[in-house]
């Protein structure tokens, strides 16, 4: 895979057991490196933690940095997921119950239960999008 078709996150292995590795990676905002981040509240820093699974060919240790890699369609399709289609849905109603002529409170409480229907489904159906989503862990090139 070229280097411009995926992902890559660096990170920390924090846990290894036989099926996953845990690997907490740091995720920056774009501003969080600027010189003036103290003085502003739009800084933000978050760590998360990725279970990778385990495939046993390489040798890792809990400490060791190492790359988080993942394709670059598998990011367009989160997106997808978690936002343009509810984006489109809540278009589509809005648009759709404006033209019948509905009342503004009938139509956000319309959009607003089938976008809470759309993520419970997504809720729903976890176990089979998680399979779609595979990480990887390489070793670091330094």
């Amino acid at each position: 895979m070229k280097s411009n078709d995926r992902i890559e996150h660096e990170g920390i292995i924090i846990d290894i057991d036989m099926e996953y590795i845990s690997v907490e990676i740091l995720s920056k905002s774009a501003c969080s490196s600027c010189q003036a981040k103290s003085m502003c509240s739009l800084s933000d820093m978050k760590t998360k933690v990725i279970q990778v699974e385990n495939r046993g060919f390489d040798l890792f240790e809990t400490g060791e940095r190492v790359n988080v890699i993942m394709k670059k369609s598998l990011g367009f399709k989160a997106l997808w997921i978690s936002f343009l289609i509810p984006l489109v849905v809540l278009l589509v109603l809005l648009v759709t119950l404006s033209a019948l002529s509905v009342g503004e409170l009938s139509i956000g409480l319309v959009i607003l239960a089938s976008l809470a229907l759309y993520y419970f489904i997504v809720y729903l159906l976890r176990n089979k999008i998680k399979k779609d989503f595979i990480f990887t862990v390489g070793k670091l090139n330094r």
